[in-house]
């Protein structure tokens, strides 16, 4: 192995919120599919990213948009805050916010210039016209954004546009409210559903966690029609190994990785993209700095060193949400040795007998729906449990046992 001045390369490696990695691996399939929906005359479907944290749907929803732009879409959106979710009317202006950024340039009249009499200045579709509409037009906030989206959308038509795709991430922020008598993820269903039927084409992107389905589902039960669900799995082997190694192969770094190194790597990441640039980062610095010190090659993989920092910034912060009681719950499920797959309640009470406080069935719902609010664990549509966070029963394992 030849090392020239690693320290003139970049580690090219990105964990991070949605950090696009330097080569995106195993997500051709859901690249088509995304196509197919764009290809849509009248929308029909939208997509629909899930999956657990950590398995790049963020990642995945952007590479989208260059997608769209080629065929002839327009391209707004961003992350759907909890703020959102306040209440009808902020759901409406987050849209029209959106939806100015595109339509800012596109003139729908003429307004007489301030101060000058007979002249006339273009009248623009800022967000400011976006707002008077929605003002001007009587009736629920409802019927008001769907006469923006409207006027919106033959404004698009004349000025060549396809379509608008709206795009947002974290989606499962979005929650109707019968106690505070708002229900804004009614409304975005109701509009959308609405305004394409009559054939515009405005297309609904929501990325989100597992439970946003299920949701989607609950607050409108045409949900499951309007939607083509796209479930982001971990990554295979190949698709993993590719992710390890063609960011270095592509920026000729003179850092290698051993076949061994990238076994190990693979086996520690568990297939979850945002672990397998983590677990790289921090194995390419490792190598980098043995490299500098003229240690003997092959270089060893330093997994206790990496796992433990993984614990520090990935898992400490959701495992210090539990109480220690749930701790215990938790432990008896990772134990059921069921990675990655569903659990039920009568799978953990068993497993509990293993506990010196075993648990009963009604304690173990009680306390799945308090793990369920803390983003730990989560719940499908036939009542069975998944952990919510890749690769936790792991972590959990790796801490003190409970007493037995």
């Amino acid at each position: 192995m030849n090392i020239n001045a690693p320290e003139a390369f970049e580690n090219p490696f990105r964990p991070g919120a949605g950090h696009r990695p330097p080569y995106l691996a195993g997500r051709l399939a859901e690249q088509r599919e995304f196509e197919k929906l764009l290809a849509q005359d009248i929308i029909l479907e939208n997509p629909l990213l899930t999956g657990l944290r950590g398995v790049g749907k963020t990642v995945l929803l952007e590479t989208f948009k260059p997608l769209a732009l080629q065929h002839g879409w327009i391209w707004v959106g961003t992350d759907l805050s909890e703020s959102a979710s306040v209440s009808e009317e902020a759901l409406a202006i987050r849209l029209m916010a959106d939806l100015s950024v595109a339509t800012s340039t596109l003139v729908i009249g003429e307004a007489e210039a301030a101060g000058f009499v007979g002249e006339k200045n273009d009248l623009h579709l800022d967000f400011g016209a976006l707002t008077q509409i929605f003002q001007a037009t009587p009736g629920l906030i409802e019927d008001k954004l769907k006469a923006v989206l409207e006027v919106a959308a033959q404004a698009i038509a004349r000025d060549g546009g396809r379509g608008v795709v709206f795009a947002y991430d974290e989606a499962q922020n979005l929650a109707d409210s019968e106690k505070q008598n708002e229900f804004p993820l009614s409304l975005l269903l109701d509009v959308f559903q609405s305004i394409q039927r009559k054939g515009i084409p405005f297309m609904l992107a929501l990325t989100g966690l597992p439970t946003l389905f299920p949701k989607l589902v609950e607050a409108r039960t045409f949900a499951e029609r309007m939607f083509r669900v796209i479930v982001l799995d971990k990554l295979d082997d190949e698709a993993s190994s590719e992710a390890i190694l063609k960011p270095i192969e592509d920026a000729h770094c003179p850092v290698k990785f051993t076949p061994e190194s990238v076994g190990m790597i693979i086996e520690q990441a568990g297939g979850y993209p945002y672990f397998i640039q983590f677990i790289c980062r921090e194995v390419f610095d490792s190598f980098v700095l043995l490299q500098r010190q003229k240690a003997p090659w092959p270089y060893t993989v330093p997994l206790d060193a990496i796992t433990m920092k993984l614990d520090s910034d990935f898992f400490a912060g959701r495992w210090g949400r539990a109480t220690d009681r749930q701790r215990d719950l938790l432990w008896a499920i990772a134990t059921l040795g069921k990675p990655d797959q569903e659990f039920t309640v009568q799978e953990v009470v068993q497993a509990s007998k293993k506990l010196e406080k075993p648990f009963t069935s009604s304690h173990v719902n009680q306390m799945l729906v308090s793990l369920c609010s803390a983003g730990l664990v989560y719940k499908n549509r036939f009542g069975k449990y998944s952990f919510a966070v890749p690769l936790f029963d792991r972590f959990i394992l790796r801490q003190v046992r409970p007493p037995v």
